[in-house]
This record gives structure tokens, C-alpha cells and sequence, in this order.
């Protein structure tokens, strides 16, 4: 895909991340409507971000577990720009055990509804303009908490309720590629342990003490976390030079699914 001149949605683009991303296809010329519900405060730093390089970008507040919202939100971009090219789904509601402690309710519910319920409403009503565009892209951010679930130096990272929703983001991957083609790729990139993500510049990793912390790295063989630029290149790989994957997982982790385990010398054998 040719990227200058597309248009892109990118939920949950208020920082980290989501703004990466967001800035790093605004850098090739695409139009980016950015979408955020929390965090008012790093709004002006967002604008700012933009504005500096001067990119075609529309800053939307929604909460998109009002799914009768959503519509509306089609409409405008509709209205504004014609046409959507890309979907990127990184919006999650994430469970640290470490912050929220036993599951009350409310916080269970909150897990389910942003990582799988808006994910759901927003591609169903991107869906038309994405098809009508007949070369266009999704890609769904998930975390390897669908794998390794609560288990090991996680543990303290993920908590049941997430490790479900993303496992489930998988099944929601595979049946949106087959809705979408030939028109519409689909595609996820499951994430590791990342800063604004799980690590550095999260409240939970402050409240892990030297150990932890120094345990969840030890269990990834690359040795360090992820930063949001790497996220946002293999977005954009995803997005632009890979044409003929659909329905596929990208595991974007550091080896941290294969754990800190050493491969050990091959033996000599008995003769």
C-alpha cells in the first residue's frame, strides 16, 4: 500500500503508543483521525506533536464503549475525508494485578467491553468505508498475556480477565480477515512487555519492587523492553509491505513467550 494520501483511524492515540503510531503514518503523508477518552491532561502535548510537523490530523474525544457513538464517528470521517484506508484497533482496558488486586466487578466488565466490545462496533461500522477503499488495512494491538496468561514474572502484570479478552482478539482477527477480503487485510501484533505498556512510565511497574522488575526482563532473552517507535514500524510494515498476509499474528515481544531459558551445550555423547 501506498500510504501518502490515505486515511487512517487510530483509537487510543493519546500517548504512548497509540501517538507513535499515529505520528509515525502522519510522517508518510497519511491523514490521521486520532481518537482518546482518558489522560485529558497529555492532550495538549498531542496537539502540539502534530502541529509541529504540520499534519493533516483530526484529535476526536469518544468513548467508544457508547457504541451508539461510533456511527457518528464513521460520519465525520466520511464528511471530512471521504474515505478510510486504515484501522488501527489499540485501545485495552489492562488488568495489573498489582493495581487493581482481587477482581471486583466493575473492573472485570471495563477488560471485556474496551478490549473486545469497541474493538467490535468499530470495525463493524469502519467496515463499509474500509471495503469501499478496496485496498485497506487492519491491525489489531493485543498482548501476550494471551498466551502466558498470569504466570511466572507476569504475574504481576496481567491478570485473568485480560489474558482473555486478548486471547479472544485472536479469534476476532481471523474472522474479520475473512469478512474483509479481498478487499480488507487483517492482521494483529501481539505485544510484549513495552514502555508506556507494562514497563517504564506505567503506574504498575512503579509498584513493583527492584526484583520484579528485574525478573520480567530477565525472562526476555533480547534483555530489554520495547519502545512505542518499534511498535509503530512493525504497524507500518504490516500496513504497507506486507500485501499478501491477512488473518496473521505477529508475536512483537523480545522472546519474552520463549522465556530466559539458556540453551545448553551440546553434549558430547557416548560412544
Amino acid at each position: 500500500m501506498k500510504l501518502n494520501g490515505k486515511v487512517a483511524l487510530v483509537l487510543g492515540s493519546i500517548k504512548g503508543i497509540g501517538r507513535q503510531i499515529g505520528l509515525s503514518l502522519a510522517e508518510s503523508g497519511v491523514r490521521v483521525v486520532l481518537t482518546y477518552n482518558d489522560w485529558e491532561e497529555h492532550l495538549p502535548e498531542l496537539q502540539s506533536v502534530f502541529d509541529k510537523f504540520g499534519a493533516d490530523a483530526v484529535i476526536e474525544k469518544i468513548d467508544l464503549l457508547e457504541t451508539d457513538r461510533i456511527q457518528g464517528l464513521m460520519d465525520r470521517i466520511r464528511d471530512r475525508f471521504g474515505r478510510l484506508d486504515i484501522l488501527v484497533n489499540n485501545i485495552e482496558r489492562g488488568g495489573w494485578p498489582i493495581v487493581h488486586g482481587p477482581y471486583q466487578q466493575p473492573q472485570w466488565d471495563l477488560e471485556m467491553a474496551t478490549t473486545l466490545r469497541a474493538k467490535w462496533w468499530v470495525f463493524d461500522k469502519a467496515l463499509p468505508m474500509l471495503k469501499a477503499a478496496g485496498d485497506a488495512a487492519v491491525v489489531n494491538i493485543s498482548s501476550i498475556a494471551a498466551l502466558v496468561g498470569r504466570s511466572g514474572p507476569a504475574s504481576y502484570l496481567f491478570n485473568d480477565g485480560y489474558a482473555a479478552a486478548n486471547r479472544g482478539i485472536s479469534l476476532l482477527t481471523e474472522t474479520w480477515a475473512r469478512i474483509g477480503a479481498p478487499q480488507v487485510r487483517v492482521n494483529e501484533i501481539m505485544l510484549g512487555i513495552f514502555e508506556t505498556r507494562h514497563a517504564q512510565r506505567t503506574r504498575g511497574w512503579n509498584l513493583l519492587t527492584e526484583s520484579q522488575r528485574r525478573a520480567v526482563i530477565d525472562h526476555i532473552p533480547l534483555g530489554r523492553v520495547g519502545t512505542p517507535g518499534e511498535v509503530a514500524k512493525a504497524v507500518r510494515f504490516v500496513i504497507a509491505d506486507a500485501p499478501y498476509m491477512t488473518g496473521s499474528v505477529i508475536r512483537l515481544d523480545g522472546g519474552y513467550v520463549l522465556g530466559g531459558e539458556k540453551v545448553a551445550p551440546m553434549p558430547a555423547g557416548v560412544e
